[in-house]
């Protein structure tokens, strides 16, 4: 049996789309905060609004996960007063989400994730511009 050349073997991969950065982050952001659309309505929710409807679980969930953009902007290098006020967006986003059944409504209109990807898109593009 012979061996495969590397480049053979690559070529018998599968082929998988990796996405790096803030995009990663937006695909995150989304599902959170606006993957869905409620039909005849430009109203957009996401898997924030529908783990709410979980009695403690499921804001905490979301936290978690809003916890993780935050830490990746810390990652990509976002200064302390972004990170501040991106931890202050999720803090009112759990007071949010904590209201049972009305909380769900709210992170129906508190987006959250998207404010923050909003924040991290304008920090980087400051810093960028810097340069």
């Amino acid at each position: 049996m012979t061996a495969m050349t590397s480049t053979a073997a690559a070529a018998w991969q599968p082929k998988v789309r990796l996405v790096s950065g803030t995009a990663r982050l937006d695909l995150i952001a989304d599902l959170l905060d606006s993957r869905w659309r409620i039909p005849g309505t430009g109203i957009r929710f996401g898997a924030d609004a529908l783990l709410s409807l979980i009695p403690a679980a499921g804001p905490a969930i979301s936290t978690a996960l809003s916890g993780y953009l935050i830490w990746e902007a810390h990652r990509l290098g976002a200064s302390r007063g972004l990170l501040a006020r991106m931890i202050a967006n999720v803090g009112l986003d759990a007071a949010i989400s904590s209201v049972p059944l009305v909380g769900a409504v709210g992170d129906v209109f508190f987006r959250a994730n998207r404010r923050n990807m909003a924040l991290l898109r304008q920090h980087r593009a400051r810093t960028a511009g810097s340069r």
